[in-house]
């Protein structure tokens, strides 16, 4: 069985590159473009993995990330532009698995996909 991504991603043309990439690696993806519609494609799709960004239209990444917490120990990677020590210090205390600024190597990307889901994976 496919594992679920959620990719909340304003810039159509990451979240598309994101979403094709992510299939052809044998993944099942949804895209948010904005933060209000992440919190509620997170709530009906139960991803395995949200992949999120925080500079987003109508709820930030940062308040995304603390909606997805209230409830549930997904992982979460931020994928963003904010690159600066405290941007990813304040990701990572904030709840999320892992922090990847943009520009960023696809290959990379899945690695780091793989290594979360294999951390987090409940064992039969």
């Amino acid at each position: 069985m496919a594992k679920k991504v959620l990719i909340v991603e304003d810039d159509t043309n990451i979240a598309e590159l994101l979403h094709l990439y992510l299939e052809k690696e044998g993944f099942e993806t949804v895209v948010a473009n904005d933060g209000g519609k992440g919190v509620e494609l997170f709530r009906s799709f139960h991803p395995d993995l949200v992949l999120l960004d925080i500079m987003l239209p109508v709820m930030d990444g940062w308040a995304v990330c603390a909606k997805i917490r209230e409830t549930s120990k997904v992982p979460i990677i931020m994928l963003t532009a904010k690159g600066e020590v405290f941007d990813r210090i304040q990701g990572l205390e904030m709840g999320a698995d892992d922090y990847v600024v943009k520009p960023f190597e696809m290959k990379e990307l899945i690695a780091r996909i793989n290594a979360v889901l294999r951390r987090t994976e409940i064992p039969n």
